[in-house]
């Protein structure tokens, strides 16, 4: 598995930080990095990498605009947002311009590559505050009503469904449920084929939907 990055940084330290780190891994192949936005909306769909990581604080125009734009060219590419900004507004402006994924600059090493494997196979990686805000947003809007549809999950599938929700990757529900990462996966995979969605992010927005 050989997952193509591009990296969208403004700061050039962080940028050239992060590259170096990554291609010290096999599992990655970093294509080309970009200080703005500008550059990567021109550079990307021509590159058609498997993952962008993308500040959101960009001279000029800013990350989120960027990914708006670029999943308009309906390219393959899936966006991980790297930025310091927690609050809401952000998160969720970030969700729906495209991003499936979304870290903040403090996140541990180890923990960023873990999440870009995880977003390349079809997950939705966001750090554990994050996760927990879109929590909270769905449990505000789904009073009087059970948080998970349980009358189409297992006990088993609510439970890992949850601890997605949580931002925890697979490896990590693994060990809080005493299975395998491969088991994991089976559950994931019967989950988002009972609701209908392709990610984390749907599958807890469909799950706190309302009737």
């Amino acid at each position: 598995m050989s997952i193509s990055l591009v990296i969208v940084e403004d700061l050039d330290e962080v940028r050239e930080g992060l590259k170096n780190f990554l291609a010290l891994s096999p599992d990655f192949q970093v294509l080309n990095t970009y200080k703005t936005a500008e550059q990567a909306v021109e550079a990307i769909p021509r590159l058609q990498p498997d993952i962008v990581i993308m500040d959101i604080n960009l001279p000029g125009m800013n990350g989120i605009d960027c990914t708006r734009i670029l999943k308009k060219k309906e390219i393959r590419t899936q966006f991980m947002m790297f930025t310091v900004y927690e609050n809401d507004e952000k998160v969720f402006e970030a969700l729906k311009a495209g991003a499936t994924g979304y870290l903040l600059k403090n996140t541990g090493l180890i923990h960023i590559i873990e999440s870009l494997k995880e977003l390349y196979q079809g997950g939705s990686p966001m750090s554990a505050n994050i996760a927990r805000k879109l929590v909270n947003n769905f449990q505000q809007h789904s009073e009087n009503e059970t948080p998970y549809q349980i009358d189409l999950l297992s006990v088993r599938e609510n439970e890992v469904l949850q601890l997605l929700a949580y931002g925890l990757l697979y490896k990590e529900i693994a060990d809080q449920l005493g299975i395998s990462t491969s088991t994991v996966r089976q559950h994931i995979h019967r989950i988002y084929e009972k609701l209908h969605v392709q990610n984390r992010t749907e599958a807890i927005n469909k799950a706190y939907k309302k009737n």
